[in-house]
């Protein structure tokens, strides 16, 4: 229960952080010093816990939600602070957005095991019950692969369209998986299942046909830069659903933000490999240059991409 002598004690922190931000006002960050900006810092660490204590006692009701609006504001000041450079767009994608990659990476790793369980559900169905293919490809294109012709021949005649429609599917289906996040990550998650599912049930289908090698050949070249920028968006919308579900000491509000904002960064960052991805899959993955360069192009471009990573954003270590 929280005491009179306990409020007594806390009320001059949670005051000094009001007038905090009541300084720093239209001008944010830059109306303080360097000495206000990490006592801000403290004070909203330790404010944020002793929310976590007076919501405990259903008499502070008054106090929780007067120190939620505290918070709120003090959040905002926090973490929109910072002034755009010109140069930011460029800073972010070589060190904010690897950095939020492998802070986050449990999220990324969660949604590849819900589409790697899809994968192998679907061609397991397939193999049980032929029938599970037509219904799910749907009957042109279960045709198709019954007369051994890749679905993809017709890419070669029309690249730049072709390549516009494809860079504009990916960036949609990414986008749409990370807003899905919102519906407690189920919508996500029925997503990650939806293309395990499809990716499982093309890989059956086009092995029962003897076109495994062409399938993947086409994959390959794109999919090593389309398939992750799912995965990470995947594991972004989780990271909303986190914000959500989970706030822990933090405001819904608040944990929404923070972990929302850091699914944006996540999703803002794939575009580029989504651009690319697009480009490889009109005109490098149906072309007919031979399956090992396909490859080859593959195994680049995946291990530059985990370089990519993996040490973007590192400090080098002091010697």
């Amino acid at each position: 229960m929280i005491t009179a002598r306990w409020l007594e004690k806390r009320k001059p922190y949670w005051e000094r952080l009001g007038a905090m931000v009541d300084k720093a006002g239209r001008r944010g960050v830059s109306a303080l010093s360097a000495v206000e900006l990490r006592e801000l810092g403290l004070l909203y660490r330790q404010i944020a816990a002793d929310l976590a204590s007076v919501r405990e006692d259903p008499m502070s009701q008054r106090w929780a939600d007067s120190l939620n609006q505290l918070l709120a504001r003090a959040h905002n000041l926090i973490y929109m602070g910072k002034r755009a450079r010109r140069a930011g767009i460029l800073e972010f994608y070589r060190h904010g957005f690897p950095q939020v990659f492998r802070q986050t990476f449990p999220y990324t790793l969660a949604a590849f095991a819900i589409f790697l369980a899809a994968a192998i559900l679907g061609f397991l169905a397939c193999l049980g019950d032929p029938s599970f293919q037509r219904f799910l490809l749907g009957p042109h294109m279960s045709d198709t692969i019954e007369r051994r012709q890749m679905w993809t021949d017709s890419i070669l005649t029309i690249k730049p369209l072709a390549s516009s429609a494809i860079m504009t599917n990916n960036l949609s289906v990414a986008f749409t998986t990370f807003a899905f996040g919102i519906m407690g990550g189920v919508g996500t998650a029925y997503l990650m299942v939806l293309n395990g599912l499809m990716i499982g049930v093309i890989g059956e289908a086009c092995w029962q046909a003897g076109m495994s090698l062409r399938l993947w050949s086409f994959i390959a070249p794109h999919g090593v830069l389309e398939l992750p920028s799912i995965l990470i968006t995947g594991g972004a919308g989780l990271l909303v659903a986190r914000g959500l579900l989970f706030p822990g000491s933090l405001p819904r509000r608040d944990s929404l933000i923070v972990y929302g904002g850091k699914g944006v960064r996540l999703a803002l960052g794939v575009i580029p490999l989504l651009v690319a991805a697009g480009v490889l899959e009109a005109f490098f993955s149906p072309s007919s240059l031979p399956v090992p360069t396909k490859f080859a192009c593959a195994l680049v471009g995946g291990a530059l991409l985990i370089l990519y990573l993996g040490l973007g954003g590192r400090k080098p270590s002091a010697e």
